[in-house]
């Protein structure tokens, strides 16, 4: 027996806008919300499963950065891409009056108001990806294609390269 998923605010607008995606469930850990473990329930590559992180530029104001799951974002670049001196992330406290979302489960579609949205390129290497379908234990499959013309991303190099 199939379990039936309600479809979130994410879903919907996927459905409205007629792109494919598959909802894809999974164990939430309250004390570990990291893509990481999202990754280890879905049995996929880190690499394909991305977090949405929103943060604060001190020329445009807010924006969100999309990276592979086990990589931080590096806000020199962040900045860069986005047309600020400097920028940092915003506190977790502020997430959900800003964008609809808790942590652990924003998603770069259907936030309160459309921020300038930035991906990091390593997503066009995958035929699929998962990002949060807008809330905890919940994830969306969906072509990067997809979700850069969907969420109006910017693709853009945005990750702290760390040596080896």
């Amino acid at each position: 027996m199939k379990e039936k998923i309600n479809k979130t605010n994410v879903a919907r607008l996927l459905d409205k806008a007629k792109i494919v995606y598959r909802l894809v469930p999974y164990e939430v850990d309250e004390n570990d919300l990291s893509a990481v473990h999202v990754a280890e329930q879905l049995g996929e590559d880190i690499e394909q499963v991305f977090k949405t992180l929103v943060l604060h530029g001190d020329k445009s104001g807010h924006f969100v950065c999309v990276v592979p799951g086990d990589h931080e974002v590096d806000l020199k670049k962040a900045a860069k891409v986005s047309g600020n001196k400097k920028c940092e992330m915003i506190p977790v406290k502020e997430l959900l009056p800003l964008t609809g979302y808790i942590r652990g489960g924003c998603s770069p579609i259907g936030m309160k108001k459309h921020f300038p949205t930035y991906i990091h390129q390593t997503v066009t290497g995958f035929d699929k990806i998962y990002v949060s379908a807008g809330q905890r234990g919940l994830q969306i499959q969906i072509a990067p294609s997809d979700l850069i013309r969907e969420a109006q991303t910017i693709v853009a190099d945005l990750i702290v390269i760390t040596e080896e």
